[in-house]
């Protein structure tokens, strides 16, 4: 969507974009302590994974590491990439999207909430705290799909099938001819 605004120097007409803004999460997972997620310090208060704004100029991954760090104290290794989150109603703040990532630390003792988050620590899958913030809830719920080894797409939206073909069991995708005979 486009807003015409007055130009602060000449006045005269200039296009704004309002667009979706780009975040990413991270689900950092060790397998006998389960899942980290912050306490939040700002709105909305509440727990979340760590994640934040990615800085202009910045790729998504490096945007996901130092998010980590900055919120976790934690030097992350990104392991996969788990999905994107577009709801607009995602954030109340605004509408982002969202890049999640799963990762690995190999020093957990540096574990501690930093820069605008208050406590970092420790919950094991399927344990959340109340309240859980942003659509997070699903985002974890999704993860312990992962972790099963259940297809993400299966998940997707009311129409999976227009987004995963190589499930056997589902039609394939409009144009799609990889299953053709």
């Amino acid at each position: 969507m486009a807003l015409i605004k007055p130009c602060p120097h000449c006045g005269g007409p200039v296009v704004h974009y309002t667009n979706p803004v780009p975040t990413v999460d991270v689900v950092i997972y060790d397998a006998s302590r389960g899942v980290v997620l912050v306490r939040r310090r700002n709105e909305p208060h509440g727990w979340a994974l760590p994640g934040g704004f990615v800085d202009y100029g910045e790729t998504l991954e490096r945007a996901a590491v130092r998010e980590a760090r900055e919120e976790t104290g934690l030097d992350v290794e990104l392991v996969a990439l788990l999905g994107v989150y577009s709801d607009p109603a995602r954030d109340a703040r605004l509408h982002t999207v969202s890049t999640v990532f799963t990762a690995r630390a190999a020093d957990l003792s540096t574990l501690a909430g930093g820069d605008d988050a208050a406590e970092a620590r420790f919950f094991a899958v399927g344990r959340r705290p109340e309240p859980l913030c942003f659509d997070h809830g699903r985002i974890l719920d999704e993860f312990t799909r992962f972790l099963s080894g259940e297809p993400l797409c299966a998940t997707w939206g009311a129409r999976p099938e227009a987004h995963c073909t190589d499930r056997p069991d589902r039609p394939p995708s409009p144009g799609d001819r990889s299953r053709e005979k």
